[in-house]
């Protein structure tokens, strides 16, 4: 049973990565999509956005260790341009990316409008050349697996594209159980993930509305998948991949207090100073105290106190005495 960390584009960065890596119950992590559109891109982009793809020489030459491991870190692309798009993928697992996945699934309207992410669910002839394409141009032993939601504008595609995707030689496949038209509203309809996969002979993770123990149960029963990608439910309550398997385990757990969780927020604020300029300092933990709310009453609280902050120090301190509290 494995546990995928979900590519929340503009949320869950190397930094992000590497904090919950080392907290524990991750089996893998999917970058933030590198957009494909007219050339092959240079290295130094795919090392921005991966940086766990950068040789162990360099990073302890720079002294930014922070980047943990390429080998459970699978390197996302974006594009709807088949050879480009396989192209990049080959230039990827040059520098070292031992897995591509591709983004057939990103709502967001910008991306919609450019012909990328979940506008190509209505291709499927495409989604297929586009998969084809890049298992062909990468060595074999490169995973490429691919992320789709259920349908674009309805949920009537799902299986046709998820049956093209593994016949053009994907070795995994990610489903978010709804349409794009759907959004982020619950419920996350996982009984389609389960015909799927009845359908398939890869691999298919589950992905969508996991924000407790209690989801995994239901969304294991309905979808018949043990493997999950978690996103949002795993920023809500960082330690719930834990949860996870301490329960497949037959143990019990005991979710980490407010006091804990601050302290992670401390060390990602800390590690991330260098990062961004002052007036953006503190924007990356706002964010993340807004999905820790809905577990943590303490950090609405935080939150207020901090959120016209741009002071290092004082956010800086705000955080140290939660970690007290």
């Amino acid at each position: 049973m494995k546990i995928y960390l979900a590519p929340m584009e503009g949320v869950i960065d190397h930094h992000m990565r590497y904090l919950l890596n080392q907290l524990g119950g991750i089996d893998v992590c999917v970058t933030e999509f590198i957009r494909v559109s007219k050339t092959v891109l240079p290295n130094h982009v795919f090392l921005k956005v991966c940086p766990e793809l950068t040789p162990l020489s360099a990073r302890i030459a720079t002294e930014k260790s922070q980047y943990g491991s390429s080998n459970n870190t699978r390197l996302q692309l974006l594009g709807s341009e088949p050879e480009l798009v396989a192209l990049n993928a080959q230039k990827a697992a040059n520098l070292g990316a031992t897995a591509i996945d591709l983004n057939f699934g990103c709502p967001a309207k910008t991306v919609n409008r450019s012909y990328g992410g979940a506008r190509l669910l209505d291709e499927t002839t495409l989604l297929y050349e586009i998969v084809k394409a890049t298992r062909e141009h990468v060595p074999i032993e490169t995973l490429v697996t691919a992320k789709i939601r259920l349908g674009y504008d309805d949920r009537s595609s799902y299986l046709r594209n998820a049956t093209v995707i593994a016949e053009a030689g994907a070795d995994e496949l990610i489903v978010h159980a709804r349409s794009k038209a759907d959004g982020y509203q619950p419920p996350a309809y996982w009984r389609y993930i389960h015909e799927i996969q009845r359908h398939l002979d890869i691999p298919v993770i589950a992905n969508g509305e996991i924000w407790t123990l209690k989801d995994y149960i239901n969304c294991r029963e309905q979808s018949g998948c043990d493997n999950v990608m978690l996103g949002r439910g795993l920023l809500a309550r960082p330690d719930l991949a834990l949860a996870i398997k301490a329960y497949l385990g037959g143990d019990e757990y005991e979710y980490m207090t407010w006091p804990q969780i601050a302290a992670l927020a401390l060390s990602l604020f800390r590690s991330t100073q260098a990062y961004y300029l002052p007036k953006h300092t503190g924007n990356r933990i706002k964010q993340w105290l807004f999905y820790l709310m809905r577990s943590y009453p303490e950090a609405g609280i935080l939150f207020e106190h901090i959120k016209r902050s741009r002071d290092f120090e004082f956010i800086e301190q705000a955080l140290v005495k939660q970690t007290l509290a």
